[in-house]
């Protein structure tokens, strides 16, 4: 396949014949559009023999795109077995229905929907490989990166997206907001909202990479305290409001050092016992058998960090053990999410 006819089928957001937005899922927006138009005519000048197995990942994809926008609009009102279902009905199910109910009674576009956003994050971090080893301008490297964080975010967002939902002791009116945004993110699983705070998290993110904090002491998080208070003002906020919180600083010591609170005190009384005042990142992975999964780089490190944080607070949470019942990320889009509300 050619350039030419490879770059003619990338799928853009468009309008339906009767001027009504399409419910179609979007494969690339215009950014990510013109950001593959270019990695295309590179390969095709300086690595043909890769061009057809990037069009077979593009036209899969697509494909996966169709399959899904096949099945009825998250949107759009509609009738089924004298059923009457709407974004509204579907807003007012995801406030009032249990967790452990909720996936059997989601619109099925909503389930394969996030299959479609893991396989655009596989497909565009393969992209950035192939543009790394074919020595590719590192603007275009960047540009990959930047559409591949953006796939991963609109993951990790849908996540606590569903966290906040979860949470009883949110406003019904933040509640309510947060379910809004979902069925908009279902529908064309884009979410303009996330670039407000998704920039920040990675910032932060990358500011803790930078990091060697000492387990011990508060090195470490003082820093990524002090680092983090320039990067972004609703952080600076943040930060300012919520540190003295107990739950706040202990999620944000997970955050930092990549281990669980309970790995945490367990660093901490090995220390007490070996009266050895404090140890350095490594050391403490080496003393627990910890290994990272992936390069510090790499966005799947972050995701799969989030995951795990996500997964021991809701345990923390089931058999109420101490310890952060919530993520920072969570933590934070909720402040977001009520900053945004108190200023309405």
């Amino acid at each position: 396949m050619t350039y030419a006819s490879l770059s003619a089928t990338l799928s853009m957001p468009y309008t339906t014949e009767d001027g009504s937005a399409s419910s179609d899922i979007v494969v690339f927006d215009k950014d990510e559009h013109a950001v593959i138009e270019q990695i295309l005519k590179s390969l095709q000048a300086y690595a043909p023999g890769v061009l057809s197995n990037i069009a077979n990942c593009i036209t899969t994809l697509e494909q996966v795109a169709v399959a899904v926008s096949r099945y009825p609009s998250i949107q759009r009102s509609t009738v089924l077995a004298g059923e009457h279902r709407s974004a509204d009905t579907l807003i007012d199910t995801l406030c009032s229905s249990a967790p452990s109910s909720r996936l059997l009674t989601l619109p099925t576009k909503v389930v394969l929907g996030k299959s479609f956003l893991i396989a655009k994050f596989q497909t565009f971090s393969a992209l950035t490989k192939i543009a790394m080893n074919a020595f590719f301008e590192e603007k275009d490297i960047q540009a990959l990166r930047r559409i591949t964080l953006r796939a991963m975010f609109a993951l990790m967002v849908e996540d606590v997206y569903t966290m906040l939902l979860d949470n009883a002791d949110l406003r019904h009116e933040t509640r309510k907001e947060i379910a809004e945004l979902l069925t908009e993110l279902w529908e064309h699983r884009l979410d303009e909202h996330s670039s407000s705070f998704a920039p920040v998290l990675h910032k932060v993110w990358t500011a803790r990479n930078k990091l060697a904090p000492n387990f011990g002491s508060m090195l470490g998080v003082s820093e990524l305290f002090l680092l983090s208070m320039e990067l972004d003002e609703s952080w600076e906020r943040f930060m300012i409001a919520k540190l003295a919180d107990p739950e706040i600083g202990q999620a944000l010591e997970e955050f930092l050092f990549g281990i669980s609170y309970e790995k945490i005190n367990f660093i901490r009384t090995v220390l007490k016992e070996r009266k050895v005042s404090a140890l350095s990142r490594d050391e403490a992975y080496k003393l627990l058998g910890f290994k990272r999964e992936f390069p510090s780089d790499d966005p799947r490190g972050f995701y799969a960090s989030f995951i795990d944080r996500k997964n021991n607070a809701e345990s923390r949470r089931r058999l109420q053990v101490p310890g952060p019942k919530r993520t920072l990320e969570d933590l934070y889009i909720q402040f977001i999410f009520e900053e945004g509300l108190s200023e309405t």
